[in-house]
């Protein structure tokens, strides 16, 4: 199965916008981050740069999210950095298009907030590219084990870690089933052997 197949399968339909392959966690298996273009192939401003889909991932960040991550990590974080990480996500995404575009552009840093925390995802696949992210390391920390073991065996250096306490909750309202972000962006595009 290629890329995009998987990928359709995924996320249960094609993508619909510019994407490309720029991580594998695990050399030649499926993709772990995905980068996409800051227009859609409908004109429509897509303020997420980078797509965190492989799911063992996708999985484990989802389950810190469901455990309240996201309201936790905005208060914890230290905002200045959290800033700074917004504001080079931005920089980066509009020097993506081309100078003579005049559509819609996309707003906001990290999933497309312009401050504090909106998608522990997201955050993450900005860190797993390159990225210095606080929010990223935060949630990073409170990661299930094959998650951390997904990423140290291929040599990523992971904060200690945390453990996050489960909420309280009557017995019958568990937790929704993880899924991969909306990755509502993404067609396919030549993947771009330098990058992965």
């Amino acid at each position: 199965m290629n890329d995009h197949e998987w990928l359709t399968q995924a996320i249960g339909r094609p993508p619909r916008g510019p994407y490309e392959v720029v991580l594998r966690v695990d050399p030649g298996a499926e993709p772990a981050v995905l980068r996409t273009a800051p227009v859609l192939d409908d004109g429509s401003p897509m303020p997420t740069r980078f797509y965190l889909v492989h799911p063992t991932l996708v999985a484990s960040v989802s389950r810190v999210e469901s455990l309240g991550g996201v309201r936790a990590a905005d208060a914890q974080v230290d905002p200045d950095a959290l800033a700074s990480a917004h504001q080079i996500y931005a920089a980066e995404r509009d020097d993506a298009l081309s100078p003579d575009y005049v559509g819609p552009r996309p707003y906001g840093g990290v999933g497309g907030t312009r401050r504090g925390v909106k998608c522990l995802h997201a955050h993450v696949a900005n860190w797993l590219v390159g990225r210095d992210d606080p929010v990223a390391l935060w949630t990073l920390a409170r990661l299930d084990e094959p998650a951390r073991q997904l990423l140290v065996t291929n040599g990523y250096a992971l904060p200690d870690p945390i453990s996050f306490p489960e909420p309280v909750a009557s017995p019958e309202s568990a937790p929704p089933e993880p899924t991969l972000p909306d990755s509502h962006s993404l067609t396919e595009t030549p993947a771009n052997p330098g990058v992965e």
